[in-house]
């Protein structure tokens, strides 16, 4: 075999081992993200717009958005207008408010917030913040998650 066609079955090797890597992760709720307190700052905002000088980044940026925290839980999600699965993903996450009494769904513009999307440590879109009654990070999720991942999710709060 030449050359030219190892270098060809490596990289179909290699993207054949992203591909499969990207499918069993994409969407998955992993773990809390540590985030700076700074995401308030959003849009020249600061943390008293939440109603107390420590309240969680989350909660400050829900606020900074005009929107408020669910009673129960809220889903934060990060979208750009250019990412066909943040269409999904607001599909998906109003589904789940409708079935789940006291969970509210926030969408955040990524590209509008950039101050708080560095400060949550967004790193693509979407992205799925799952937020308690008081703003503070439960889990997230980097892709489009299925109903039954957020509702598991939901479960942990």
């Amino acid at each position: 075999m030449s050359t030219g066609a190892w270098i060809a079955a490596g990289a179909v090797a290699l993207a054949l081992v992203v591909g499969l890597w990207r499918l069993a992760t994409d969407g998955r709720f992993r773990g809390t993200h540590v985030v700076r307190g700074d995401a308030g700052v959003a849009d020249g905002g600061s943390t008293a717009e939440a109603g107390s000088a420590d309240a969680p980044a989350g909660a400050e940026l829900v606020v900074a958005v005009g929107e408020r925290l669910g009673d129960r839980a809220t889903l934060l999600q990060f979208s750009s207008a250019f990412c066909a699965p943040c269409r999904a993903t607001r599909r998906v996450l109003s589904e789940v408010t409708d079935l789940v009494e006291g969970v509210r769904h926030v969408e955040v513009d990524a590209e509008h917030h950039l101050d708080a999307t560095r400060a949550f440590g967004i790193l693509r879109t979407p992205t799925t913040v799952v937020l308690d009654a008081s703003g503070v990070e439960v889990t997230r999720a980097t892709g489009a998650p299925s109903r039954d991942q957020v509702l598991s999710a939901l479960a942990q709060v």
